[in-house]
């Protein structure tokens, strides 16, 4: 049966494959191609192909590489039409390579203004990936673009701007297609900005309609026709003037179109700023943030949404990815949608109506809700003690950021969902003007911790997994501890599921209990999913590793690397681990002014250095050499010296004397480090040198 697969996936490759995927319908190629974001429409990253097994993976060696140039972080999914593979990098080029040989074909870069960096964007210059549509590479750029070339050489056939230039919109998520139309969302929700799902023709990139995700300013009157019925309703969930913010909602990443209902869901973002209390003074649910919505995907019309978090004040997005299924409950086939964001809860919804079938945590204890109104469609019972920015003691919630953007997937045979989850605790404390990362309004204190008679919660085996849902018994059938959380997943007809885990390596898993039984070093970080696909009956894995964790640049390799049975390709050496050496200079300035330096270190760069409240991979600044120049040191923090490798500039939010104090205080603490190293742990030796 294996060898009649792959027999079948090779013979299907040179026939009209990607006119399936085009199409938005479920891939009918056997698995030889990987035609769209989740290889087909429902999204379910699973490939029927089972050469590559539990019995053999064991055999799996590199069949190509290809060093990929940009740095940055890496989240993009691979595409595999008609024998060509490509991929997006960051600042949003995108690479086509022969996928059975490596041979580089082409490249564009759509070359995007880097000023951006330090005033559009949220997080990273990363790109998720492109989509496929008659004889076209689609896909977002980070200055709000959607870019059409040829499959085949690279040429620029169409171009259109989504977003309004004079706004802090980005686009890094990857277009969906269906029936002849492009999807595409936003990022820019820390900005003051206001969401939006916007349509376009796959052919000539022309404007079809936009759905604004919250409502406007109520004096100016229904935003498009195929808002109109909507909007009205969302605006009764909002008070006080929160289209002077924008509102949030913003639709950065989860996007699905069904064909079997004609119907585009997606799911949006937080709502700004994040205290409730301070966008929405009166209270209101504040439609349609952090909530699943669907649409008619011909038209744009309004069919039906689920709000995942009412009056969300946690970051809980819900742009996760959306899986759609078919299973079966109490003896009924539903045809549902399936998703697990950040807030814990795991829905499961039927995609013709919006009817919920279950909404049950995957991860234990959530806080911010105190259970569900089963009567009233699922709708969470909020904790009052959670609206922080009400009760102006803060919170402690659970969890704090249970699964983002890292790709799940589904296995029909194991009935399974393998979900990268998170399990912990965050704080929040609601301050008027507060800043993160320097340019981004949030009105949300990271620095600070909340009042002291809240009790911060205990929590035991917390940390980053895979887990596997089981949707029809509403729980988890196993947890693998070694595998990752921020890593996406592929799960295949071979009992195999593939990520990326700790230690640079790609594994696969047993798929029916999670038994790690293969891996291989990568020499770098695989965090985007992998794909699999099929050429003359050979059976390919794909996956991209960087040398970054999926947003900063680092120093190291990124590769396209290439899997195959019996592959016997070596990747050179990995450049060797230079341990950085404390080298600050004398320590300079007043008490005065290392303390307003820690102050704005804190406030604008810690969420992503040192560990990173938000983001990790970024340098340790103790011992970055620009400490010993000042002129350096501001090139780098006001200029945006190294924006090409994902530091954006700061000289919108900061002045030379703050970056003159933050360089005295860091130069005082890399001296004091000097000075008293931390003992290593009894019995392990020296400690490890810091991450580049």
């Amino acid at each position: 049966m294996r060898r009649l697969v792959s027999i079948m996936a090779g013979a299907f490759l040179s026939v009209g494959a990607a006119t399936c995927f085009a199409a938005g319908s479920p891939a009918k190629d056997g698995g030889a191609e990987w035609g769209a974001h989740g290889r087909d429409a429902a999204e379910q990253r699973f490939s029927p192909l089972a050469q590559v097994n539990a019995d053999n993976v064991g055999q799996l060696g590199l069949a190509w590489y290809t060093n990929l140039a940009e740095r940055g972080g890496y989240q993009s999914t691979p595409l595999v039409i008609d024998g060509r593979l490509y991929i997006t990098t960051p600042w949003s080029k995108v690479y086509a390579f022969d996928a059975k040989t490596g041979k580089a074909l082409w490249k564009y870069d759509p070359n995007v203004p880097r000023e951006i960096a330090g005033s559009s964007l949220c997080c990273n210059i990363s790109n998720r990936g492109v989509a496929y549509w008659n004889g076209k590479i689609i896909w977002g750029t980070l200055d709000g673009r959607l870019v059409a070339v040829n499959a085949k050489n690279g040429r620029k056939v169409w171009e259109s701007q989504v977003t309004d230039p004079s706004m802090a919109y980005s686009i890094t998520g990857a277009p969906r297609i269906g029936n002849g139309i492009v999807f595409i969302g936003e990022g820019g929700g820390e900005f003051y900005t206001r969401g939006f799902l916007a349509a376009h023709d796959a052919d000539t990139g022309k404007a079809l309609w936009r759905f604004w995700t919250v409502p406007g300013n109520p004096a100016k009157g229904p935003d498009h026709a195929a808002s109109d019925s909507v909007m009205p309703m969302a605006a009764q969930t909002w008070t006080g003037e929160w289209w002077k913010m924008g509102g949030g909602g913003t639709v950065w990443d989860g996007i699905l179109y069904d064909p079997e209902t004609s119907t585009v869901m997606f799911g949006t973002g937080n709502g700004i700023p994040w205290p409730s209390s301070l966008r929405s003074p009166d209270g209101g649910d504040n439609l349609f943030i952090a909530s699943i919505v669907a649409l008619d995907a011909k038209t744009g019309k309004y069919k039906w949404h689920y709000q995942t978090t009412p009056m969300e004040g946690f970051d809980f997005d819900s742009t996760s990815p959306l899986t759609v299924a078919d299973i079966n409950v109490n003896g009924q086939k539903k045809h549902v949608v399936m998703q697990a964001p950040k807030n814990g809860v795991m829905y499961v919804i039927e995609v013709a109506t919006g009817k919920v079938v279950s909404a049950d945590p995957f991860v234990p204890s959530i806080n911010w809700a105190t259970g569900f109104d089963e009567k009233n469609n699922w709708k969470p019972i909020l904790n009052p003690d959670a609206n922080y920015g009400k009760t102006g003691k803060g919170f402690y919630v659970v969890p704090g950021r249970a699964h983002a953007w890292s790709s799940q997937s589904y296995n029909p045979a194991t009935g399974l969902l393998y979900i990268p989850a998170s399990y912990g605790v965050g704080s929040y404390v609601a301050e008027k003007g507060s800043r993160i990362l320097g340019n981004q309004l949030v009105d949300v204190s990271l620095s600070k911790q909340p009042d002291a008679s809240i009790q911060r919660p205990v929590l035991k085996d917390t940390g980053s997994y895979l887990l596997a849902w089981d949707p029809v018994k509403r729980k988890v059938a196993w947890t693998q501890r070694q595998a990752s959380g921020s890593a996406g997943t592929l799960t295949t007809a071979g009992n195999l599921v593939f990520q990326g885990v700790s230690g640079q390596k790609l594994a696969a898993m047993r798929a029916d209990t999670g038994e790690i039984i293969w891996s291989t070093p990568t020499q770098g970080n695989v965090v985007p999913g992998p794909i699999s696909y099929s050429i003359d009956g050979v059976q390919y894995l794909a996956v991209i590793s960087s040398a970054s964790t999926g947003f900063a640049a680092a120093n190291g390799t990124n590769h396209l690397l290439v899997y195959k049975l019996g592959g016997k390709v070596t990747l050179p050496p990995a450049p060797p681990v230079v341990a950085q050496v404390l080298n600050p200079p004398d320590n300079f300035g007043d008490d005065a002014q290392r303390k307003h330096g820690q102050d704005v270190y804190e406030r604008s760069c810690t969420g992503c250095h040192e560990g990173g409240r938000m983001f990790t991979g970024y340098p340790d600044l103790n011992y970055t050499i620009a400490l010993n120049n000042g002129a350096l040191f501001k090139s780098i923090v006001l200029d945006g010296a190294l924006r090409e490798n994902g530091m954006m500039p700061f000289r919108k939010s900061l002045t030379d004397d703050d970056v003159e104090a933050i360089r005295s205080y860091l130069t005082f603490r890399a001296n004091d480090l000097k000075k008293n190293p931390p003992r290593p742990p009894a019995g392990r030796g020296a400690p490890p040198p810091p991450p580049p």
